[in-house]
């Protein structure tokens, strides 16, 4: 959620982490700060941090802020309000020992109680605070031994960068839990939190495990475990091109992402399909056809977005595997001390793959023994690697922090998963190949929905007048009313709620109103009748209503708004039902002139509980 940025090398250090802080800012914030190490001793180590954005801090920054070595931060208030004091980097009270810091600390108030008995003045409300002084109060001969004894100390999730002023030629970091990435240039090293950071400057990236310490030099860097033996970590290629992180000509990277998803949708299907046995293909799973009989339930676990795509999914794999199938907020999973069963197939799903909460449910079902793969968007992260497979999202980088073309693309590697399992089951040949022939003419009907954007934004703009909106649908529609809810509240900052639409005269129904607009999900399939039948209970309580459904569905003579997407095969609709609420989401939030790729409040990237 918080950025971290470190440089050490031959070019002045504060441009460079500015730069990459910027290039963090869709992580979410409310602060930044930066520190470098100078020349002299007497002023070796300067710190500058405000309040705010990045440009504020920018703006306030001393003209002269010189040196080659530093480490800065973007901050997501955990502890203590969003104030100066408050940001990082936080310094010990000589102001020997800076450090930035994403996690949690979750003894940081017992060592705050041990550090004000010994007399040290804390001048913050955050926990980051005791890690310098734990550091500045160490004595052993190394800053990489005075790190470890710091942390040895402490219980929680850490990502973080130390600079030392009698340490000037190098920057020490360590992981447990929160992501850290290393990045090898010419005669120069840099670390972030995010590869976003990285990318304009190398391409040769090195991904910290959690429980390992590295130390950055000009010159290389060494990783070490927490006693200080050496991991003989090495760096290699990521194959991503920086103009995917640039939004180009597009008002925000959201509109960018929304626009590039039939490209990615055709990223995420190429040489998976099989069309001559009706099956896909996924490389990434370690299941052969015995194995995959063997499973007798699928448990998907995703937070936000990822938990409502993970409800879509579990409806493909029920419906075309015929295996139980459930989706579960992964937040929730460990603390209700689960059963792990040894023929459940896991899922985690995440868009970075190092959402904390899923990984630590991964985690959770390994140590019972249980079996566990990724549907991620990030190669090398957390979660890719802590599975024992999964499958690739191809949808390149994703920026905004709401999810869009990410999101289509977790459906479809549902739709990919559900297709291989119900092909070794009991699928038919010929529904294999009608399913691929509807996943094949998805790209192309995901861009007829996108191409009607200023029709679409001509509702949004009488929705985002609302103060409060209900999503509504069934069965394989009710996900797609959560996803839309939950896109609409994010960025349009409206309260919407999702029910399924058969549950509106068990309580909702008190609420609707000339004032409280419905956005009903209504597929052509089994359900239409009694789907249009709760429209007119809508309609006939004054309710506003816009209708998102297929061009044969007759709605008879219930007045609302209607868009009409293009039908696919049952199975497949939820997704091409979900493309307009994003649209709907990001026109109305542009209406009402919000900051649509940083909301208020959110990350990107959730990477503490």
């Amino acid at each position: 959620m918080c950025g971290i940025v470190g440089y050490i090398g031959t070019q002045q250090a504060a441009p460079l982490i500015l730069e990459g802080l910027t290039r963090l800012e869709h992580r979410g914030y409310d602060s930044a700060g930066v520190a470098v190490l100078g020349g002299s001793k007497e002023s070796a180590l300067r710190v500058a941090k405000k309040a705010g954005r990045v440009r504020d801090l920018t703006d306030d920054l001393p003209k002269r802020f010189s040196g080659k070595v530093g480490i800065g931060h973007t901050r997501w208030a955990t502890h203590g309000p969003a104030n100066d004091v408050n940001a990082h980097p936080h310094t010990d009270t000589k102001g020997d020992v800076a450090v930035v810091h994403n996690g949690i600390i979750d003894n940081a108030s017992t060592l705050r109680a041990q550090l004000a008995e010994d007399g040290i003045d804390l001048t913050s409300d955050t926990d980051t605070e005791v890690l310098a002084h734990l550091i500045a109060r160490s004595t052993a001969e190394t800053l990489e031994a005075r790190v470890a004894e710091a942390l040895s100390a402490v219980d929680g999730t850490y990502g973080l960068a130390v600079v030392h002023a009698d340490f000037p030629d190098r920057i020490v970091v360590a992981r447990n839990g929160s992501p850290l990435l290393i990045g090898v240039g010419e005669k120069e090293m840099l670390v972030a939190s995010d590869l976003a950071a990285l990318i304009r400057h190398t391409t040769m990236v090195a991904h910290l495990e959690d429980g390992e310490i590295a130390t950055l030099t000009a010159g290389g860097f060494t990783t070490y475990r927490a006693d200080l033996t050496s991991t003989h970590r090495t760096a290699t290629e990521v194959d991503v091109d920086p103009a995917t992180y640039e939004a180009g000509e597009h008002e925000s990277f959201m509109h960018k992402e929304m626009l590039e998803q039939p490209d990615a949708a055709e990223r995420v299907l190429r040489g998976r399909l099989d069309e001559r046995f009706g099956t896909a293909h996924l490389g990434g799973l370690p299941m052969d056809a015995r194995e995959t009989r063997a499973i007798k339930r699928v448990k998907i676990l995703g937070c936000g977005s990822a938990y409502y795509v993970g409800q879509m999914g579990a409806s493909l794999i029920e419906e075309l595997a015929r295996i139980p199938a459930d989706a579960e907020a992964a937040s929730e999973f460990r603390y209700r001390n689960p059963v792990i069963e040894p023929d459940t197939l896991y899922v985690a799903v995440s868009q970075s793959g190092e959402t904390i909460d899923t990984l630590l449910a991964v985690q959770e079902i390994h140590r019972k023994g249980g079996r566990c793969i990724g549907l991620v968007n990030v190669v090398g992260s957390a979660i890719a690697r802590e599975c024992e497979g999964g499958i690739y999202l191809h949808a390149g980088p994703e920026v905004a922090v709401a999810s869009t073309k990410a999101l289509t693309n977790m459906f479809l590697g549902f739709a990919l998963l559900a297709l291989q399992l119900g092909r070794v089951r009991d699928l038919s040949i010929s529904d294999g190949k009608r399913l691929i022939a509807a996943l094949l003419e998805l790209p192309e009907q995901i861009g007829q929905v996108l191409e009607r954007e200023e029709e679409i934004g001509e509702i949004a703009q009488v929705l985002a007048d609302a103060e409060s909106l209900f999503f509504v649908g069934r069965v394989r529609g009710f996900p797609v009313a959560r996803e839309g809810a939950q896109k609409f509240k994010e960025i349009s900052y409206r309260h919407a709620e999702a029910y399924q639409t058969s549950e509106l005269k068990h309580g909702p129904l008190a609420l609707i109103s000339g004032d409280v607009p419905s956005v009903a999900i209504v597929p052509q399939d089994e359900l239409t009748d009694r789907n249009v039948g709760a429209l007119h209970e809508i309609a006939a309580r004054g309710g506003p209503l816009v209708v998102i459904t297929h061009p044969d569905v007759d709605l008879g003579e219930i007045e609302c708004r209607r868009l009409d997407v293009p039908r696919s095969e049952r199975e497949l609709d939820p997704i091409l039902l979900t493309i307009p609420l994003q649209l709907l989401a990001y026109r109305a939030a542009l209406h009402l002139g919000h900051d649509i790729d940083k909301p208020r409040n959110l990350a990107k990237s959730v990477t503490v509980e």
